[in-house]
């Protein structure tokens, strides 16, 4: 699939060196992504409210080269890794269309997490999407006509080649990816914010991560996405998935926090309900994953406050609550939930407004 409207016209002169450097925040769906097909299509729409903390910081250097190929080297918090290389040459591949002085750079890729990597707090996203802002950084500085509505637009697109939940991280304060009959501008190709009025609920929402395990997962995101193929209850999965964005686009709208504590939760199960019914199955809870669910449940039947959790693809408990309950919950959460986090550890966030620029 080779969309025309990302290829540019061909540069008239190339830069010799340089860097660029871009933040972009991770994210969490509130109704999930899972199952792709060709091309990082998701099978099923989603929606996320993007992160404020907890996010990727890159530099992108380039110095021009005159062998042929990709060329990069990768640095994680200081430490060269080999590791992401096969991933990253496959999002060159991916994008060379689009970005076409790929081959003509040698890159030095150094990127740091404020969150621990790989253990389900969607660092594919963040990294994947910081990097595309660069490289898009890049062709602005080729093309200073570039749009920041085409900027981000292209970022996105670019990004979700990279991982699909990518695209989603370049701006906020919540984005829907995937086509859906009831959100105009909905897209496969690109993450959108989200276009319709949100109730005053819903701002400044929070997100305290329980990290319970910050080891790296048993199966990763890409294996379990291919997973959904044959599966038996995929099509089901993402018929719900288009209802329940209709039902929480009512409940952003009306404030309704109760209906959107029973959708996103839902959700949440729903999406390590197929994990454990693949084939082959796989659960990637923990038994302290259960242990705080069960007991934010119980809190929430005793209190009435509005604290719900959601789950991605990994054992750590997304805490969400609204702005003017965060005292006593976040009492709650470190008094009676971070027993049962790896020690003791974890994050305050908030819903952010998306990526940002890097002065170097």
């Amino acid at each position: 699939m080779i969309v025309n409207e990302f290829i540019p016209k061909p540069y008239s002169h190339l830069l010799e060196n340089g860097a660029v450097a871009y933040s972009a925040p991770s994210n969490i769906a509130l109704v999930k992504y899972w199952g792709k097909k060709a091309h990082q299509i998701p099978a099923n729409p989603s929606i996320s409210f993007t992160l404020n903390n907890c996010k990727t910081s890159t530099t992108l250097k380039f110095k021009k080269k005159t062998t042929d190929g990709f060329s990069f080297d990768v640095f994680l918090e200081g430490d060269l890794q080999t590791d992401f290389k096969p991933k990253i040459e496959q999002f060159f591949k991916r994008i060379e269309v689009y970005i076409p002085f790929l081959t003509a750079y040698h890159f030095t890729i150094e990127t740091s997490n404020t969150f621990p990597h790989s253990s389900g707090i969607a660092s594919s996203a963040s990294g994947m999407s910081a990097l595309a802002l660069c490289l898009v950084q890049i062709e602005q500085q080729l093309n200073p006509t570039i749009s920041k509505e085409f900027f981000n637009k292209k970022a996105s697109f670019l990004a979700r080649l990279g991982s699909g939940s990518a695209c989603r991280s370049i701006e906020g304060d919540l984005v829907v990816w995937g086509a859906h009959a009831n959100i105009q501008g909905s897209s496969d190709l690109v993450g959108i914010k989200y276009p319709y009025e949100v109730h005053e609920n819903f701002k400044n929402y929070r997100d305290t991560i329980l990290l319970v395990d910050k080891g790296e997962k048993q199966v990763s995101s890409t294996v379990g996405h291919n997973l959904m193929h044959n599966h038996p209850f995929a099509e089901p999965r993402f018929a719900q998935a288009h209802s329940n964005m209709d039902a929480l686009m009512a409940a952003l709208k009306t404030g309704d926090l109760n209906a959107f504590i029973s959708i996103v939760e839902r959700e949440a199960l729903t999406l390590h309900a197929m994990m454990m019914s693949s084939d082959p199955y796989f659960i990637l809870m923990k038994p302290n994953t259960l242990e705080i669910i069960n007991k934010l449940w119980a809190f929430r039947a005793q209190t009435g406050l509005h604290i719900c959790f959601t789950l991605d693809a990994g054992a750590n408990v997304h805490v969400l609550f609204p702005d003017n309950e965060a005292k006593e919950i976040q009492e709650f959460i470190a008094n009676e939930l971070s027993v049962h986090c790896q020690n003791g550890h974890f994050i305050e966030d908030n819903v952010g407004q998306g990526a940002q620029p890097i002065k170097i």
